[in-house]
Parts: structure tokens; C-alpha cells; sequence
């Protein structure tokens, strides 16, 4: 039985990536801060037949993230395809919205923590055994703003484009192995409520792109507008 382990796993968009791979046979290792959202996630992916386990961990925390991965890998045999998707929908100590001329280290280094470092520290934790292996996808998550950035998130944006830099050169790197890295940026609002004149689109429209992804593994990128 094959693996995915959804970071940032919510009521959303991770939940709608768990399902599309829990569909096609996966088992799921579901990884996010709160063990009591994490619990009703397993719960709901249970009552549709689907294997689910919950793994708390804070990826600013980057001991408590490798030790949740290892703890998943231990759980089910091994991690097949990792998908990295934080979105502090909770306030998050340090992560504020600033524009460029605004933006200090102090503004930028929690959004480098969060979607950089995180992402590295997931990487590292499942590269060896997939490389191992000759067999594994990594997926990383991004806002649309890590390609075409907007001036209120200037600080979010400039972490995003290091993650999506990383991302590309990873798959630069693994071309060959077996092993699968691609970067996905999202260009719209994930679910309703959207702005007014802001492109809108829901998780499970998004969601199938991730198992495109790791069934073609040839694209280092796919950038969703909607």
C-alpha cells in the first residue's frame, strides 16, 4: 500500500488531496498543529473507507516535523509521496503581511521558517529512503504571488519564490533518480468568500492537479488560475 503524507492537512485543500489520493488507494498521514482537527480529518477520510492517521507538528517547530514524518513513515512502511500545503488560517506568532519597501528581516525570516525551511526540513526527512528506493513525488505548495507577486504580500511573496526556486532546482537534481519534485502555484482564492473581482476555485477543483502531477511526473511546475 502506497502513502501520502499531506503538511498543512485542513478542512480544505489538504483534505481534498488527501481524498483524491486516498481514492485511488493511498493511505494518508495527515500533519498540522491542532490534534483535535487533525483527529476529526481522520475521522471523516474513516467513514469514506479511507486509512488515515494524524501526526501533530508544527513546521516552524523543525525537530517536531521530522519526528511527525518519521513517525508516519513507521506507521505505514514508508512515505510515497509527500505534499508540503501550510496555510496559517490561525494566527501564526510573527507571520504578518508587509509590502516590499515595508518589509524587514524581522518580517521576512518567520515567512522564510514557514514555507522554506519547512519544506526542506519535510524534504530531508523522506529523501534518503525514496532515493533509496529509486521511487517517491514531492510536491511543495505555493501562492501564486511566488511567480507573479502583489505588493501587499511582499515579504509572503519573497518566501514563496525561495521555496519555488528550491522546488525547481530539486527536481533540476532528481531527474533521473526516480524520484519527483514539482511545484504547484495556486493563482486564485481557494473556496468561497472570495474578494470581489478575485478569481475563485474549490479544493476539488484544485486538488486532482497533485495526482497529475504524480502520475505524469514530467512538469516541474503547474501554476492554477482558475
Amino acid at each position: 500500500m502506497s502513502t501520502i503524507a499531506v503538511i498543512g492537512a485542513g478542512s480544505g485543500l489538504g483534505l481534498a488531496i488527501a481524498r483524491t489520493f486516498g481514492r485511488r488507494g493511498f493511505d494518508v498521514a495527515l500533519i498540522a498543529r491542532t490534534p483535535e482537527k487533525l483527529d476529526i480529518l481522520v475521522d471523516q477520510l474513516g467513514q469514506e473507507g479511507i486509512k488515515a492517521a494524524a501526526f501533530p507538528a508544527d513546521v516552524m517547530d523543525r525537530s517536531s516535523l521530522t519526528a511527525a514524518l518519521e513517525r508516519a513513515a513507521a506507521r505505514f512502511g514508508g512515505i510515497d509521496v509527500l505534499e508540503y500545503s501550510p496555510a496559517p488560517h490561525t494566527p501564526v506568532s510573527g507571520l504578518t503581511m508587509v509590502t516590499p519597501s515595508e518589509t524587514t528581516v524581522d518580517d521576512l525570516q518567520p515567512q522564510v521558517e514557514y514555507n522554506l525551511y519547512g519544506a526542506v526540513t519535510a524534504a530531508r526527512a523522506v529523501l534518503p529512503a525514496m532515493r533509496e528506493a529509486g521511487a517517491g513525488t514531492l510536491l511543495f505548495t505555493t501562492g501564486g504571488g511566488s511567480v507573479n507577486p502583489i505588493p501587499m504580500l511582499g515579504n509572503v511573496n519573497a518566501a514563496a519564490a525561495a521555496l519555488r526556486n528550491w522546488v525547481l532546482n530539486l527536481h533540476n537534481e532528481l531527474s533521473g533518480t526516480g524520484v519527483y519534485a514539482a511545484h504547484v502555484a495556486i493563482s486564485t482564492w481557494i473556496g468561497a468568500n472570495a474578494p470581489e473581482g478575485f478569481p475563485s476555485a474549490s479544493p476539488e477543483q484544485i486538488a486532482p492537479i497533485y495526482w497529475m502531477l504524480h502520475e505524469e511526473r514530467s512538469h516541474p511546475e503547474h501554476i492554477f488560475t482558475g
